[in-house]
């Protein structure tokens, strides 16, 4: 499945800058407002150690990891939900994301200039909640009226479940909160609110954009962001953009990894931010393997085997009759297939199975 990742901001505070640390292109990094006009797209490759053993032991022709898309997304200001700065640019981008990278600045550099004059990240993270929340009212209440006189006829049920849906995502927003701090038990709720495709609904990551010094710690600023999110559904990533941009621009793992000690790290950046949107969008991954191909699939956690099957190919869903499922531990320690098969490590699953995060999986289907 594709995932698609918006990164967002006020200018100048490292969202370029981050995006081409990420993505190996090279979106413009200037020290001016606006310096991203068109959205830039970069496609990440997931890194996943398991996809590397299993490619060790199998051999295959081809290594297929999963990918990620990246977008940065102009800098937003003040009354963009009016159509301000480049405010409607990116209220129509980010809304085709699947989830949010919000970057906050929480660096002192009098050479980089503050579109507001002075750092503050809470309250940069305070503008462009407000500007996205001002944008969903304004969807909302636009429902609102649109679906009322069906909703209070009583013989449209479909109609009601969206009014009242509605009716709760106005309260949220009208005390200055996001759409995602409303939660449905309901499955059919969830699924309605769903597709009304709100901005603040949207899942968030918020990075910290700090300096080289404050890269394992943080500092008082990333102390004040988490203080500011603390009651909400999000998660917060500390990382030095510049450094990133550094480390990724090194010719060899060996470079990449002495540099990455050097500054206290263990783990790039890169790959913190890719595990985080996983975890923030419940996904995993399963693999298929052999002589042709080591490949790394992404699906939702909670995906039934038949699902699972339909993300290869439609007809591996339609036409599914069974699984056949070995664990990841099972492989790298038997070293094949056919000894995983010998071993009884190979377990048949049907319709009901839930993938694991990890599995190897090969699928049975009659069309």
């Amino acid at each position: 499945m594709a995932l698609k990742c918006g990164i967002v901001g006020l200018p100048n505070i490292g969202k370029s800058t981050l995006f081409n640390c990420l993505s190996n292109a090279r979106a413009q990094a200037a020290n001016f407002p606006f310096c991203t006009i068109e959205p830039n797209v970069g496609i990440i490759t997931v890194p996943d150690e398991r996809l590397v053993k299993l490619a060790e032991i199998d051999k295959p022709q081809r290594i297929i990891p999963t990918t990620i898309e990246i977008v940065d997304i102009a800098g937003l200001v003040k009354g963009a939900n009016k159509g301000e700065g480049l405010g409607n640019k990116f209220l129509a981008n980010i809304r085709e994301t699947d989830a949010i990278i919000h970057v906050l600045r929480c660096f002192d550099d009098e050479n980089v200039t503050h579109v507001d004059g002075s750092v503050n990240p809470v309250r940069d993270r305070e503008i462009i909640d407000t500007e996205l929340q001002l944008k969903d009212l304004e969807t909302v209440e636009s429902r609102i009226t649109k679906v009322y006189r069906q909703a209070q006829t009583g013989g449209d049920k479909s109609a009601k479940r969206l009014y009242d849906i509605l009716v709760r995502y106005k309260n949220a927003l009208e005390q200055g909160k996001s759409a995602r701090i409303v939660h449905f038990d309901n499955k059919e709720d969830r699924k309605t609110a769903n597709d009304l495709f709100l901005l603040t609904d949207k899942p968030v990551l918020y990075v910290c954009n700090v300096d080289e010094k404050s890269a394992v710690n943080g500092n008082a600023y990333v102390d004040r962001v988490f203080e500011a999110v603390k009651d909400e559904n999000a998660q917060i990533l500390v990382v030095a953009a510049k450094t990133e941009s550094e480390i990724a621009e090194l010719e060899t793992y060996e470079d990449r990894k002495m540099f990455l000690n050097e500054a206290g790290l263990t783990e790039s950046g890169v790959s913190r931010l890719i595990n985080s949107a996983y975890k923030l969008l419940n996904l995993e991954t399963y693999f298929t393997t052999g002589p042709d191909e080591s490949r790394a699939w992404t699906y939702a956690r909670g995906t039934k085997a038949p699902q699972a099957a339909g993300i290869i190919h439609t007809d591996f869903e339609r036409g599914f009759i069974r699984a056949e499922v070995i664990k990841y531990k099972d492989y790298v320690a038997l070293g094949s297939e056919s000894a995983c098969r010998e071993a009884g490590k190979i377990s048949i699953e049907g319709k009901d199975y839930i993938v694991q995060d990890g599995d190897i999986m090969h699928f049975r289907f009659n069309v």
